[in-house]
């Protein structure tokens, strides 16, 4: 190993165990995410729960889950937990727009302050 590689990687050692200074960038990418993190996980959340809700009306329509079930006919409410579900997956995306731009709203004045320090 050449004295430089050992410098090389003395110095990336070095790095790991020495603290890092926050920046304006940062505290921007921070802000960023704090606006948009509970908006991702509300979408994630509710759109595979509304999956699941209508996976399981579809199940009951296409399989003898009914019978398992002890549901004499399972057409009509594998129907209406289907549809439920369906219109629950529908209306993810417009509520995590709503989401969104309501914390986009609240957190505007600080993002815009700090990306104007940046730009400067």
């Amino acid at each position: 190993m050449t004295r430089n590689d050992q410098e090389f990687l003395v110095q990336k050692i070095r790095t790991q165990y020495t603290e890092k200074e926050t920046t304006e960038l940062d505290a921007l990418k921070a802000l960023d995410a704090k606006v948009k993190k509970p908006a991702n996980i509300f979408a994630y959340t509710y759109g595979s729960l509304s999956a699941l809700i209508m996976g399981t009306g579809m199940s009951l329509v296409m399989t003898q889950l009914g019978e398992i079930l002890g549901i004499a006919d399972a057409m009509v409410p594998g129907i209406v937990i289907g549809v439920v579900g369906l219109g629950m997956a529908l209306s993810t995306y417009p509520l995590f727009k709503k989401l969104l731009n309501a914390r986009k709203k609240k957190y505007a004045a600080e993002i815009l302050k700090l990306s104007d320090q940046l730009l400067k």
